[in-house]
């Protein structure tokens, strides 16, 4: 793909991101790494204390694409066809119909994932891996593109499921939302005064056709050897780090790779630096690493681990791919 078209790719990335600002003030970086998930074509993790605009991110960033949108409030009491669907009798036709539930939508927030039990929390993990669900045998598939964005209380634990590691890995990165600055909460509050109402009007920046467009661009995205073999070394040092029991797996690999890509195109290029490596991989691997149990009593995070790992591990040097380079595809093993 030209470079001229990655450009325009961080344009509309920009207005996008402008957009979200509107109802989320500040939180640049949050705002950046759901953009880099949307253009990867992944689902995100949202964390943070009640009150911070988690949700309000989903649906802000769901009106500034024309797509549709789905809102699923996860609660103890809920049950996996309430999530994927179920078949009912049709008394008219004399038979079962299939009745498809709220993920069947471009963009669905599924609020406080973890208030729901395990098995309920089991309904999306087909649906995340292969964006089809099956009812009563039938598999039905979803529409292109699709994104789950999942939010969750991380220091509420009374009516709580945690989440297993294997649903964890389904999300391509998990994201902490903290506290705005004095200057962003200041901006807010004047921002929620001059117009008298707690809603926002946001606007469209692009459809459906032009997103899966930019999602097709990032595919093209260059990924030099020297770069490949980097996240393969931070992968694998994260399985022999001795604060850690269970490493990331070549999942999380393949996940660096799709968030660099598409910082790169976020960032109007066309191949990947070190750089984007390093701005994805905590919100990449952190939630894949199971530390050892004696590090939650020293109160280690798992962030902590790959920054140290972003340490340890040489990065190679940031240089400009040659136009030969380019062209082929790079097997960085």
């Amino acid at each position: 793909m030209k470079e001229e078209n990655f450009v325009q790719a961080a344009k509309v990335a920009a207005a996008l991101r402008a957009e979200v600002a509107k109802a989320m003030v500040g939180q640049r970086d949050v705002i950046d790494a759901v953009l880099c998930a949307l253009l990867a074509g992944g689902h995100v993790l949202v964390e943070g204390v009640p009150g911070l605009g988690k949700t309000l991110l989903v649906r802000a960033l769901a009106r500034a694409i024309s797509g549709s949108f789905g809102r699923i409030q996860f609660t103890p009491d809920l049950m996996p066809a309430d999530v994927t669907g179920h078949t009912l009798y049709d008394p008219k036709a004399q038979a079962f119909v299939a009745r498809r539930g709220p993920v069947f939508v471009n963009l669905l927030l599924a609020d406080e994932i973890n208030r729901a039990p395990a098995k309920t929390q089991a309904a999306l993990l087909e649906v995340m891996q292969e964006a089809q669900v099956t009812i009563e045998g039938q598999a039905h598939a979803l529409e292109p593109p699709f994104m789950v964005l999942a939010t969750q209380n991380p220091i509420e634990h009374e009516g709580t499921y945690a989440l297993p590691e294997a649903q964890l890995d389904r999300f391509l990165m998990r994201l902490g939302v903290g506290y705005p600055t004095a200057g962003d909460e200041w901006s807010m509050l004047d921002a929620r005064a001059r117009r008298g109402t707690d809603a926002v009007a946001l606007r469209a920046i692009i459809d459906r056709e032009g997103l899966l467009r930019l999602q097709a661009a990032v595919e093209a995205v260059h990924v030099g050897a020297a770069v490949g073999r980097y996240m393969v070394a931070l992968a694998t040092a994260t399985r022999e780090s001795s604060e850690v029991e269970v490493g990331a797996s070549p999942r999380g690999s393949l996940a660096l790779l799709r968030l660099s890509r598409a910082r790169a195109a976020l960032e109007g290029r066309d191949f990947v630096v070190p750089d984007d490596v390093k701005a994805v991989a905590v919100p990449a691997l952190a939630h894949r690493l199971v530390l050892r149990p004696e590090l939650w009593v020293r109160r280690v995070d798992a962030g902590d681990v790959v920054e140290r790992v972003l340490d340890d591990v040489p990065a190679p040097p940031a240089t400009e791919p040659q136009d030969d380079e380019r062209e082929r595809v790079t097997d960085p093993r």
